[in-house]
């Protein structure tokens, strides 16, 4: 499961690939970097640079095509926010998460070059200050105060991704301030169309970049609003049964119609909607905590914030929302038949699903559950039920991390001892962020190749 408490949990792996991964990724920056070429064609055919005769009209140059960049891969980031289910798919959230953000940065630093650049460039030509000539744009020019306002929302955005900022943000200011990203978008795009040179110029320009916004749109309208509708009213989701595990940590559990057309799997997460009063205007993500088996899903959540508390108060017969399933975390992707299996608190949730999933490898499955007290072992006799049943060694490590006695439980030579043929194994991980770290680290020094260690970052912003 991840919560809003730490929306770097990570997760495993997926599905098993249908298409190479890495011919995936090729055909997906191909295609934006073709599209991007062809971006820069066109403002090269129209003058991007054989009209440049002075210093203020290459100032005024720069500042069209950084502003032309900055909206291109704007573009991009709403795409990597759609929910593109191949893209999610093939890619996971781990390269999903690095591209969100280091594009986001690339956004921001095109825009602002754009602005200041342009400005420059405007008032080098009328022969009057930087000052004076951003007023004229505000005071004088249609869209440029609505453009002005979505440069801010974009800064606003990256800064709540920064990771120091994230963590001091509620998951629902963070989720909120993301998705303006579409209104920033849209009050650009205001400006664009009677100001842009490109519109004013070009009939070919403007139709590429016109065809950019409709086909951006129509993929966000059907993935993110026509698809889950759709599939709400094929599966008629609905609470039967809120089940408390621990003290602060309860199961939903979900029935519905068809549900073995989700094609959900073992340790996949979806993005889930309760329609009461006082969840319906959000959604989260939580990984399936038993393995799907066409009769219901379920979801063991973690009191760690104000949606998750709520969701110990839902009633049964309660109405569901549901995206996905999603993610790359299912036993198909192991190389060996060897697993081990390690999870961190509440990040039991997927890995007990997948322990489910397994079978047919007696004696070649290990189960470690990292907690800091006993208390914390969710799902404890489900966990020790299926370990007997599928002839996996089960090892609980207990104790606060800052305790010097307990702070070495994850290392190198603890996992050694504990899983001798670690290196011959493939790893699952899911936890929170710092337990992550450090047993990959920990994993690394005890000689498991990183091909065999499987995680993937959960969220697409951090």
């Amino acid at each position: 499961m991840v919560t809003e408490a730490d929306a770097t949990q990570v997760l495993g792996v997926s599905a098993g690939r249908r298409f190479p991964v890495a011919w995936f990724i090729f055909l997906f920056w191909a295609a934006v970097t073709i599209n991007g070429a062809v971006m820069m064609w066109l403002w090269l055919r129209d003058g991007g640079v054989t009209q440049v005769h002075n210093a203020s009209e290459l100032w005024t140059s720069a500042g069209r095509i950084t502003g032309l960049l900055g909206a291109y891969l704007a573009l991009l980031q709403v795409l990597l926010l759609a929910r593109l289910p191949p893209l999610e798919r093939q890619v996971g959230f781990d390269r999903l998460t690095v591209w969100h953000r280091r594009n986001g940065k690339l956004v921001i630093y095109l825009v602002v070059a754009h602005v200041v650049l342009i400005t420059i460039g405007y008032a080098g030509g009328v022969h009057i200050s930087v000052w004076r000539q951003f007023s004229d744009f505000l005071s004088s020019y249609s869209g440029m105060i609505t453009a002005t306002v979505g440069t801010g929302m974009m800064i606003a955005i990256v800064l709540s991704s920064i990771v120091i900022v994230r963590r001091r943000l509620p998951y629902e200011a963070w989720y909120s301030l993301h998705l303006t990203l579409y209104a920033a978008i849209f009050l650009a795009y205001l400006h664009q169309i009677p100001n842009g040179n490109e519109f004013l110029t070009s009939t070919s320009q403007s139709d590429w970049w016109i065809g950019l916004y409709i086909v951006t749109l129509a993929l966000v309208i059907f993935y993110r609003l026509w698809r889950p509708a759709m599939q709400a009213g094929r599966h008629r989701l609905r609470v039967v049964e809120v089940r408390r595990e621990t003290h602060d940590t309860v199961s939903v559990l979900i029935e519905g119609r068809r549900l073995d057309r989700l094609h959900a799997q073992a340790g996949q997460f979806m993005l889930w909607r309760f329609l009461n009063s006082k969840l319906w205007w959000q959604s989260h993500p939580f990984s399936l905590s038993t393995a799907p088996n066409g009769r219901f899903l379920r979801i063991t959540v973690k009191s760690v914030g104000g949606f998750t508390r709520h969701l110990q108060e839902i009633r049964p017969g309660t109405r569901v929302v549901a995206e996905g399933p999603f993610g790359r975390f299912v036993s198909s992707r192991r190389r060996h038949e060897r697993v081990t299996l390690i999870a961190g608190g509440i990040g039991i949730t997927p890995l007990r699903a997948i322990l489910e999933d397994l079978s047919g490898l007696p004696g070649s499955i290990t189960f470690i559950h990292r907690v800091i007290a006993d208390e914390d072992r969710v799902l404890r006799e489900e966990v020790e039920a299926l370990a007997a049943e599928r002839g996996a060694a089960l090892h609980y490590l207990v104790g606060d991390h800052r305790d010097p006695a307990a702070a070495g439980l994850l290392s190198a030579q603890s996992l050694r001892e504990l899983v001798p043929e670690i290196t011959d194994s493939d790893v699952f991980l899911c936890g929170p962020a710092g337990m992550m770290q450090y047993t990959r680290a920990s994993l690394e020094a005890a000689g498991v190749p990183r091909r065999q260690v499987h995680s993937e970052r959960f969220a697409l912003a951090a």
